[in-house]
């Protein structure tokens, strides 16, 4: 999902949480892993609060520090009407937190030389030589063709079908479920390549199916199913045995039910569309929106990214690969937002290096160099980030770091 500026502290906390923080801050305490314990502490009393006030259904938070993990909490429920808790291993809808994992895969074959950023798409996927652009109520030609940079920086002029746009409304009319409800990536790609464009490619950035192309052009030049390329070159070595894009049915006692607020009473109600579809079997890979998975799986990720392209041992990227992946990589021509860069699959603080992703179902992570950190915090819940519980969880983690 489409984030502000790195998840500022929100003025909710209140002036006794932000007096609080000082207090642990400017006071000796003990630490774990250069964190203080009392402003975990804190963190810890601050989502609970909001799974008491039943705003959320649950949360499962992680940090992991130096290569380690340095503090790790869940709360309330994964099911309300099961009365089932959610665990350590509870399985999440991640939705966009697919987008980094795919920038991942499909970064995998260049360093195999199966592509270069600036070549044109259309040289790998030819249904789209001839898709125009929608300018001034008409089509044109593309200024420059859109490439796999621009893929993979939201700037190849795509779109999701949200707006009131003309091409908004062609996106609604070929999938009226959206984007997840195409059947097959290559019915995708055969849909998208004969609508307009809505930009000219590298002029604006903006949030679209581009990811999804980008997992099927990993299919083109693999030459395998993006799920079986997924699994066999990133999940399997890597150990992140519960992500993938469907919960076999012996672990959906795991499966954390989405929840969003009764528009009357404000009550937390079960959304079962959104939560069962992976229960069954899924058709569509989609890079861009359709993965599951659990904090531990997503940690491992996040921190194979830190360790630049390793984890436990096996290598998985070159160093200088990842470093395009979390450095700023948009078109001169663009601009993402004030201090904030795009690079591969995610946003990037320019100050700090810090490079995070959230997802729809307000999940979100942050993989931060300069602290040596990687911060998960997971639930399930719509509208996207409706209460702002990963904003000031990051925050807090952030003031816990003792200098």
């Amino acid at each position: 999902m489409k984030r502000s500026n790195s998840l500022p502290l929100p003025c909710a906390i209140g002036l006794t949480l932000v007096l609080a923080i000082s207090f642990s801050c400017t006071h000796t305490s003990k630490t774990v892993s250069g964190l203080s314990l009392d402003t975990l502490e804190i963190a810890d009393q601050k989502m609970q609060s909001y799974v008491d006030e039943g705003r959320l259904p649950c949360i499962s938070t992680m940090i992991i520090k130096d290569g380690k993990i340095a503090h790790r909490k869940t709360m309330g429920l994964a099911n309300i009407e099961e009365g089932r808790a959610v665990t350590e291993d509870a399985i999440f809808r991640i939705y966009s937190m697919s987008k980094p994992v795919t920038a991942v895969a499909l970064m995998m074959l260049y360093e195999e030389g199966k592509f270069r950023l600036d070549d044109p798409v259309a040289v790998y996927i030819p249904e789209f030589e001839n898709t125009k652009v929608w300018v001034d109520g008409r089509e044109v030609e593309q200024e420059h063709p859109f490439t796999v940079r621009n893929l993979l920086t939201h700037t190849a002029g795509f779109c999701y079908g949200w707006g009131v746009s003309h091409v908004d409304s062609l996106y609604q009319k070929a999938a009226p479920g959206g984007a997840l409800s195409y059947t097959t990536l290559e019915e995708m790609i055969h849909i998208l390549a004969d609508i307009p464009l809505k930009n000219q490619p590298g002029s604006v950035w903006e949030y679209s199916v581009s990811i999804d192309v980008a997992g099927y052009l990993v299919e083109v030049l693999s030459g395998m199913p993006f799920d079986e390329f997924l699994r066999a070159r990133l999940f399997d070595p890597l150990g992140m045995d519960d992500t993938g894009f469907e919960v076999p049915e012996k672990d959906f006692g795991r499966l954390a039910m989405i929840y969003t607020p009764d528009k009357e009473t404000g009550k937390l109600t079960p959304v079962e569309s959104m939560t069962n579809g992976v229960k069954q079997k899924v058709t569509l890979f989609s890079g861009g929106g359709g993965m599951v998975s659990t904090i531990g799986d997503y940690g491992k990720f996040g921190q194979m990214l830190l360790n630049g392209g390793e984890l436990n041992g096996v290598r998985v990227l070159q160093e200088s690969t990842v470093k395009l992946i979390m450095s700023d990589q948009m078109p001169s021509t663009t601009i993402y937002q004030e201090g904030i860069g795009y690079g591969l699959g995610g946003q990037v603080v320019l100050e700090t290096g810090a490079y995070s992703w959230s997802g729809m179902a307000s999940t979100h992570f942050v993989a931060d160099p300069k602290n040596h950190m990687v911060v998960l915090a997971l639930t399930q819940y719509i509208p996207f980030m409706g209460v702002p519980y990963a904003a000031e969880f990051q925050k807090l983690v952030e003031h816990a770091v003792v200098e």
